[in-house]
Protein backbone atom coordinates (compact mmCIF):
# COMPACT_ATOMS: atom_id res chain seq x y z
CA UNK A 1 0.00 0.00 0.00
CA UNK A 2 1.11 3.26 -0.72
CA UNK A 3 1.77 5.72 1.92
CA UNK A 4 -0.76 8.42 2.30
CA UNK A 5 0.17 12.31 1.33
CA UNK A 6 1.08 14.00 3.90
CA UNK A 7 -2.17 16.94 5.22
CA UNK A 8 -0.79 20.22 3.85
CA UNK A 9 -2.86 21.92 6.53
CA UNK A 10 -2.08 20.11 9.40
CA UNK A 11 -2.91 22.36 12.11
CA UNK A 12 -6.72 22.80 10.69
CA UNK A 13 -9.61 21.37 8.80
CA UNK A 14 -11.87 23.01 6.47
CA UNK A 15 -15.20 23.23 6.30
CA UNK A 16 -17.10 21.57 2.87
CA UNK A 17 -18.92 25.05 2.27
CA UNK A 18 -20.33 23.43 -1.71
CA UNK A 19 -21.58 20.31 0.69
CA UNK A 20 -23.80 21.81 2.74
CA UNK A 21 -27.42 23.59 2.85
CA UNK A 22 -28.94 26.22 4.82
CA UNK A 23 -26.45 28.55 6.91
CA UNK A 24 -25.54 26.67 10.18
CA UNK A 25 -22.26 24.75 10.20
CA UNK A 26 -23.04 21.06 11.93
CA UNK A 27 -20.60 20.73 14.70
CA UNK A 28 -19.07 17.60 13.27
CA UNK A 29 -18.16 20.17 10.01
CA UNK A 30 -17.02 23.21 11.83
CA UNK A 31 -13.42 24.18 10.70
CA UNK A 32 -10.95 23.69 13.22
CA UNK A 33 -7.40 25.66 13.71
CA UNK A 34 -4.79 24.91 16.82
CA UNK A 35 -1.56 26.27 17.26
CA UNK A 36 -0.56 24.16 19.69
CA UNK A 37 -2.83 21.05 19.78
CA UNK A 38 -6.00 20.55 21.66
CA UNK A 39 -5.50 20.28 25.40
CA UNK A 40 -7.67 17.72 27.29
CA UNK A 41 -9.62 19.82 30.29
CA UNK A 42 -11.29 18.29 32.49
CA UNK A 43 -14.17 20.70 33.27
CA UNK A 44 -14.51 20.62 36.66
CA UNK A 45 -11.12 21.76 37.28
CA UNK A 46 -11.01 24.61 34.58
CA UNK A 47 -10.87 28.26 35.87
CA UNK A 48 -11.34 31.80 34.27
CA UNK A 49 -9.37 34.34 36.32
CA UNK A 50 -10.35 37.93 36.03
CA UNK A 51 -7.65 40.20 37.16
CA UNK A 52 -5.87 43.12 36.18
CA UNK A 53 -7.38 46.88 36.28
CA UNK A 54 -10.32 45.78 37.56
CA UNK A 55 -11.74 46.32 41.43
CA UNK A 56 -12.42 42.62 42.52
CA UNK A 57 -10.40 40.05 40.86
CA UNK A 58 -12.16 37.35 40.44
CA UNK A 59 -12.32 33.38 39.65
CA UNK A 60 -15.06 31.17 38.10
CA UNK A 61 -15.67 27.70 38.12
CA UNK A 62 -17.68 26.03 34.93
CA UNK A 63 -20.13 25.52 37.63
CA UNK A 64 -20.50 29.65 37.99
CA UNK A 65 -20.65 30.63 35.04
CA UNK A 66 -23.15 28.35 34.07
CA UNK A 67 -25.42 29.36 36.84
CA UNK A 68 -25.28 32.86 35.34
CA UNK A 69 -28.17 34.19 32.82
CA UNK A 70 -27.36 32.56 29.54
CA UNK A 71 -27.81 34.05 26.06
CA UNK A 72 -27.59 32.35 22.12
CA UNK A 73 -27.08 33.73 19.25
CA UNK A 74 -25.70 33.20 15.45
CA UNK A 75 -22.46 34.46 14.71
CA UNK A 76 -19.93 33.24 12.05
CA UNK A 77 -16.08 32.48 12.93
CA UNK A 78 -13.86 33.17 9.95
CA UNK A 79 -9.88 32.75 9.76
CA UNK A 80 -8.28 35.76 8.73
CA UNK A 81 -6.09 33.18 7.00
CA UNK A 82 -8.88 32.25 4.56
CA UNK A 83 -8.80 32.27 1.17
CA UNK A 84 -4.78 33.44 2.02
CA UNK A 85 -3.12 31.70 -1.09
CA UNK A 86 -5.48 33.69 -3.32
CA UNK A 87 -3.42 36.86 -3.23
CA UNK A 88 -0.91 35.17 -5.25
CA UNK A 89 -2.31 32.91 -7.94
CA UNK A 90 -5.47 30.64 -8.42
CA UNK A 91 -4.49 27.53 -5.80
CA UNK A 92 -7.81 26.18 -4.76
CA UNK A 93 -10.04 23.68 -6.33
CA UNK A 94 -13.03 23.67 -4.48
CA UNK A 95 -15.57 25.72 -2.18
CA UNK A 96 -14.13 24.25 0.43
CA UNK A 97 -10.22 24.57 -0.05
CA UNK A 98 -10.24 28.27 -1.06
CA UNK A 99 -12.94 29.47 1.78
CA UNK A 100 -13.30 26.31 4.15
CA UNK A 101 -11.94 28.21 6.68
CA UNK A 102 -15.65 29.76 7.90
CA UNK A 103 -18.53 28.62 9.95
CA UNK A 104 -21.69 29.40 11.07
CA UNK A 105 -23.01 28.50 14.48
CA UNK A 106 -25.37 29.30 17.18
CA UNK A 107 -23.41 30.02 20.34
CA UNK A 108 -24.78 29.87 23.59
CA UNK A 109 -22.66 30.98 26.64
CA UNK A 110 -22.93 34.67 29.13
CA UNK A 111 -22.16 37.74 27.85
CA UNK A 112 -18.54 39.44 29.03
CA UNK A 113 -19.74 42.57 29.96
CA UNK A 114 -21.45 41.15 33.04
CA UNK A 115 -18.28 38.93 34.08
CA UNK A 116 -16.56 42.25 33.72
CA UNK A 117 -19.12 44.22 35.12
CA UNK A 118 -18.98 42.02 38.49
CA UNK A 119 -15.24 42.49 37.96
CA UNK A 120 -15.50 46.36 37.99
CA UNK A 121 -13.56 47.90 35.42
CA UNK A 122 -11.53 50.91 36.60
CA UNK A 123 -11.13 54.07 35.04
CA UNK A 124 -7.84 53.46 32.38
CA UNK A 125 -8.54 50.17 31.53
CA UNK A 126 -8.76 49.83 27.84
CA UNK A 127 -7.71 46.38 26.63
CA UNK A 128 -8.05 42.73 27.50
CA UNK A 129 -5.75 40.11 27.33
CA UNK A 130 -7.19 37.00 26.42
CA UNK A 131 -5.25 33.73 27.42
CA UNK A 132 -5.74 30.31 26.58
CA UNK A 133 -4.89 26.52 28.08
CA UNK A 134 -3.03 24.91 24.89
CA UNK A 135 0.21 24.57 25.05
CA UNK A 136 0.44 27.45 23.01
CA UNK A 137 -0.87 29.63 25.79
CA UNK A 138 -2.62 31.74 22.92
CA UNK A 139 -3.00 35.18 24.06
CA UNK A 140 -4.69 38.23 22.23
CA UNK A 141 -4.95 41.57 23.22
CA UNK A 142 -9.08 42.74 23.03
CA UNK A 143 -10.15 46.24 22.82
CA UNK A 144 -12.12 46.59 26.25
CA UNK A 145 -15.13 48.50 24.00
CA UNK A 146 -15.67 45.31 22.07
CA UNK A 147 -15.31 43.20 25.22
CA UNK A 148 -18.70 45.48 27.07
CA UNK A 149 -20.64 45.22 23.74
CA UNK A 150 -21.49 41.71 22.36
CA UNK A 151 -18.67 39.80 23.07
CA UNK A 152 -19.34 36.37 24.92
CA UNK A 153 -17.82 33.54 27.03
CA UNK A 154 -19.69 30.66 25.14
CA UNK A 155 -19.53 26.98 26.90
CA UNK A 156 -22.16 25.65 23.96
CA UNK A 157 -22.23 25.41 20.26
CA UNK A 158 -25.12 24.65 17.95
CA UNK A 159 -27.09 23.14 21.29
CA UNK A 160 -24.41 21.18 22.40
CA UNK A 161 -21.31 21.49 24.65
CA UNK A 162 -18.32 23.22 22.87
CA UNK A 163 -16.47 19.57 21.20
CA UNK A 164 -12.33 19.88 22.50
CA UNK A 165 -11.26 21.47 18.94
CA UNK A 166 -13.82 23.96 19.15
CA UNK A 167 -12.08 25.45 22.88
CA UNK A 168 -14.26 23.11 25.40
CA UNK A 169 -15.09 23.87 28.13
CA UNK A 170 -14.92 27.71 27.36
CA UNK A 171 -14.06 29.95 24.55
CA UNK A 172 -14.53 33.96 24.03
CA UNK A 173 -16.79 34.91 21.39
CA UNK A 174 -16.02 38.46 19.67
CA UNK A 175 -18.79 38.42 16.61
CA UNK A 176 -17.42 39.69 13.47
CA UNK A 177 -13.63 39.76 14.87
CA UNK A 178 -10.76 37.63 13.32
CA UNK A 179 -11.08 33.91 14.30
CA UNK A 180 -7.80 33.68 16.44
CA UNK A 181 -9.01 36.68 18.47
CA UNK A 182 -11.81 33.83 19.85
CA UNK A 183 -9.41 32.27 22.08
CA UNK A 184 -10.26 28.76 22.45
CA UNK A 185 -9.94 27.17 26.21
CA UNK A 186 -9.99 30.37 27.74
CA UNK A 187 -8.51 30.20 31.39
CA UNK A 188 -7.59 34.30 31.58
CA UNK A 189 -9.15 37.82 31.24
CA UNK A 190 -6.37 40.60 31.92
CA UNK A 191 -7.42 43.97 32.22
CA UNK A 192 -5.08 46.82 31.22
CA UNK A 193 -4.29 50.57 29.55
CA UNK A 194 -2.27 49.43 26.49
CA UNK A 195 -2.46 46.44 24.43
CA UNK A 196 -0.26 43.48 25.56
CA UNK A 197 1.77 43.41 21.48
CA UNK A 198 2.16 39.35 21.89
CA UNK A 199 3.67 37.07 19.25
CA UNK A 200 -0.04 36.45 17.48
CA UNK A 201 -0.35 40.34 16.88
CA UNK A 202 3.45 41.48 16.24
CA UNK A 203 4.91 38.70 14.19
CA UNK A 204 1.87 37.09 12.84
CA UNK A 205 -1.86 38.09 11.92
CA UNK A 206 -0.61 42.38 10.75
CA UNK A 207 -1.48 42.99 7.22
CA UNK A 208 1.87 44.29 5.71
CA UNK A 209 0.94 46.94 3.02
CA UNK A 210 2.89 47.91 -0.56
CA UNK A 211 5.43 50.59 1.24
CA UNK A 212 6.40 48.18 4.23
CA UNK A 213 4.58 49.08 7.09
CA UNK A 214 1.97 46.33 8.61
CA UNK A 215 -1.30 47.33 10.00
CA UNK A 216 -1.90 45.74 13.08
CA UNK A 217 -4.78 45.11 14.83
CA UNK A 218 -6.67 44.69 11.85
CA UNK A 219 -9.66 42.63 13.82
CA UNK A 220 -13.23 42.74 11.97
CA UNK A 221 -13.62 40.28 8.78
CA UNK A 222 -14.65 42.75 5.67
CA UNK A 223 -18.38 41.73 3.83
CA UNK A 224 -17.69 38.41 1.91
CA UNK A 225 -19.13 36.02 -0.32
CA UNK A 226 -18.96 32.77 -2.46
CA UNK A 227 -21.11 31.09 -4.92
CA UNK A 228 -21.20 27.24 -3.41
CA UNK A 229 -23.13 25.58 -6.81
CA UNK A 230 -22.18 25.63 -9.20
CA UNK A 231 -18.64 26.12 -7.61
CA UNK A 232 -15.08 24.59 -8.66
CA UNK A 233 -14.53 20.46 -8.67
CA UNK A 234 -18.12 20.40 -10.23
CA UNK A 235 -19.13 19.64 -13.87
CA UNK A 236 -23.04 20.97 -15.56
CA UNK A 237 -24.60 17.86 -16.63
CA UNK A 238 -27.16 19.70 -18.98
CA UNK A 239 -28.01 23.17 -20.06
CA UNK A 240 -31.11 24.83 -18.79
CA UNK A 241 -32.42 26.49 -15.71
CA UNK A 242 -29.66 26.12 -12.89
CA UNK A 243 -30.10 28.17 -9.04
CA UNK A 244 -26.95 29.86 -7.87
CA UNK A 245 -26.98 29.30 -4.39
CA UNK A 246 -24.09 30.93 -2.43
CA UNK A 247 -23.03 32.15 1.09
CA UNK A 248 -22.60 35.71 2.45
CA UNK A 249 -21.34 37.60 5.65
CA UNK A 250 -19.74 40.68 6.68
CA UNK A 251 -18.31 41.39 10.75
CA UNK A 252 -19.61 44.74 10.37
CA UNK A 253 -23.21 43.63 10.51
CA UNK A 254 -25.62 41.85 8.08
CA UNK A 255 -25.66 41.24 4.68
CA UNK A 256 -28.27 43.83 2.88
CA UNK A 257 -27.41 43.10 -0.77
CA UNK A 258 -25.24 40.68 -2.91
CA UNK A 259 -25.20 40.98 -6.06
CA UNK A 260 -24.44 38.31 -9.04
CA UNK A 261 -22.45 38.36 -12.44
CA UNK A 262 -22.58 35.39 -14.66
CA UNK A 263 -20.10 37.19 -17.02
CA UNK A 264 -17.00 38.27 -15.05
CA UNK A 265 -18.43 41.09 -13.63
CA UNK A 266 -19.51 43.14 -17.02
CA UNK A 267 -23.20 42.96 -15.69
CA UNK A 268 -24.89 42.18 -12.37
CA UNK A 269 -28.28 41.33 -10.92
CA UNK A 270 -29.67 41.56 -7.14
CA UNK A 271 -30.21 38.20 -5.46
CA UNK A 272 -32.64 36.71 -3.39
CA UNK A 273 -31.27 36.69 0.52
CA UNK A 274 -32.56 34.21 2.38
CA UNK A 275 -33.69 34.83 5.92
CA UNK A 276 -32.83 35.07 8.68
CA UNK A 277 -30.49 37.89 7.81
CA UNK A 278 -28.35 38.21 11.32
CA UNK A 279 -25.58 40.29 12.22
CA UNK A 280 -22.12 39.30 11.83
CA UNK A 281 -23.36 35.72 10.54
CA UNK A 282 -23.55 33.92 7.64
CA UNK A 283 -26.37 34.89 5.09
CA UNK A 284 -27.46 32.64 2.02
CA UNK A 285 -28.66 33.45 -1.22
CA UNK A 286 -29.63 32.37 -4.89
CA UNK A 287 -30.44 33.64 -7.82
CA UNK A 288 -32.17 31.78 -11.02
CA UNK A 289 -29.99 31.63 -14.57
CA UNK A 290 -30.46 29.68 -17.48
CA UNK A 291 -27.00 28.10 -18.78
CA UNK A 292 -27.27 27.79 -22.57
CA UNK A 293 -23.88 26.25 -23.02
CA UNK A 294 -21.80 29.19 -23.86
CA UNK A 295 -18.11 29.45 -21.40
CA UNK A 296 -19.13 31.59 -18.57
CA UNK A 297 -17.40 33.01 -15.14
CA UNK A 298 -19.84 33.32 -11.82
CA UNK A 299 -19.11 36.02 -9.73
CA UNK A 300 -21.10 37.46 -6.45
CA UNK A 301 -20.30 40.42 -4.52
CA UNK A 302 -21.82 41.29 -0.75
CA UNK A 303 -22.99 44.04 0.41
CA UNK A 304 -23.09 44.85 4.01
CA UNK A 305 -25.47 47.37 5.96
CA UNK A 306 -22.86 50.20 6.68
CA UNK A 307 -22.38 50.10 2.69
CA UNK A 308 -18.99 48.47 2.15
CA UNK A 309 -18.98 46.68 -1.29
CA UNK A 310 -17.12 43.87 -1.49
CA UNK A 311 -14.08 44.42 -3.61
CA UNK A 312 -12.68 42.64 -6.99
CA UNK A 313 -9.56 41.08 -6.35
CA UNK A 314 -8.15 43.40 -8.47
CA UNK A 315 -9.39 46.29 -6.49
CA UNK A 316 -7.96 44.53 -2.97
CA UNK A 317 -4.60 44.56 -4.37
CA UNK A 318 -4.67 48.16 -5.46
CA UNK A 319 -4.86 49.04 -1.90
CA UNK A 320 -3.14 45.84 -0.19
CA UNK A 321 -0.29 44.52 -2.48
CA UNK A 322 0.56 41.02 -2.57
CA UNK A 323 2.52 41.19 0.43
CA UNK A 324 -0.24 40.33 2.79
CA UNK A 325 -1.18 36.76 4.05
CA UNK A 326 -4.36 38.16 6.03
CA UNK A 327 -7.99 38.93 5.09
CA UNK A 328 -8.29 37.90 1.74
CA UNK A 329 -11.93 38.97 0.91
CA UNK A 330 -11.58 39.76 -3.13
CA UNK A 331 -14.50 38.69 -5.78
CA UNK A 332 -14.31 34.64 -5.99
CA UNK A 333 -14.43 33.69 -9.81
CA UNK A 334 -15.89 30.44 -11.05
CA UNK A 335 -15.00 29.76 -15.24
CA UNK A 336 -17.16 27.38 -16.68
CA UNK A 337 -16.13 26.18 -19.82
CA UNK A 338 -18.18 24.71 -22.72
CA UNK A 339 -18.26 21.13 -21.62
CA UNK A 340 -19.38 22.66 -17.91
CA UNK A 341 -16.49 22.34 -15.57
CA UNK A 342 -15.92 24.18 -12.92
CA UNK A 343 -12.79 25.47 -12.11
CA UNK A 344 -11.10 28.34 -9.48
CA UNK A 345 -9.83 31.72 -11.78
CA UNK A 346 -9.08 35.07 -11.01
CA UNK A 347 -11.08 37.32 -13.96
Amino acid sequence: MLPSAPNPFPTGTRTPLQDLRGTITPNGLFFERHHAGVPIIDPQDHRLMIHGMVQSPLIFTMSDLMRLPSISRVHFIECSGNSAAEWAKPSGRTAQEIHGLLSNAEWTGVLLSVLLREAGVQPGARWVLAEGADAAAMTRSIPLVKAMDDAMVVYAQNGERLRPEQGYPLRLLLPGYEGNSCVKWLRRLKLGAEPWQTREETSAYTDLMPDGTARQFTFVMDAKSCIVSPSGGERLGSHGYHEICGVAWSGRGRIKAVEVSTDAGATWRSARLQEPVLPRAVTAFGIDWTWDGQPAVLQSRAIDETGYVQPSRAELLAVRGTNSLYHYNGIQSWKIDAGGEVTNVHA
